[in-house]
């Protein structure tokens, strides 16, 4: 079982910085292959934005690219997402997920991006003025 657990959402005015932080609580080793950042615009799918392997392979979505920067801590389990220069777009709810797939997957699979995947409660950000 994986346990993800998302923070660092909040309100922002557009041209502002957020980070996101998830949590990967598990009890032992788990094969998922990309830890990603998934977006969902109120009224709108849930998209992935950013995803990473263990080993440090990336994809952003071209949406963000530029903006946002996906990192994370494999010695504090952790996963980062690095929001700048954000846009009223870009509010939504933002999800944490554990995905069997590459990152390409994850950012450009609009029919099944994360299989078999592992979710975070997710957290909210807002841009507005």
């Amino acid at each position: 079982q994986v346990q993800l657990v998302e923070s660092g959402g909040g309100s922002v005015q557009p041209g502002g910085s957020l980070r996101l932080a998830c949590e990967q609580r598990r009890q032992r080793t788990y094969p998922y292959y990309s830890i990603a950042w998934f977006r969902q615009a109120p009224g709108k799918e849930r998209q992935g934005i950013a995803a990473i392997t263990s080993s440090g392979q990336t994809a952003v979505a071209d949406s963000v690219k530029g903006r946002f920067t996906i990192s994370q801590d494999n010695a504090k389990n952790t996963l980062y997402l690095q929001m700048n220069s954000l846009k009223p777009e870009d509010t939504g709810m933002y999800y944490c997920a554990a995905c069997f797939g590459p990152p390409a997957r994850v950012v450009y699979d609009d029919y099944d991006p994360c299989p078999s995947g592992y979710w975070g409660q997710g957290t909210q950000v807002t841009v507005s003025s």
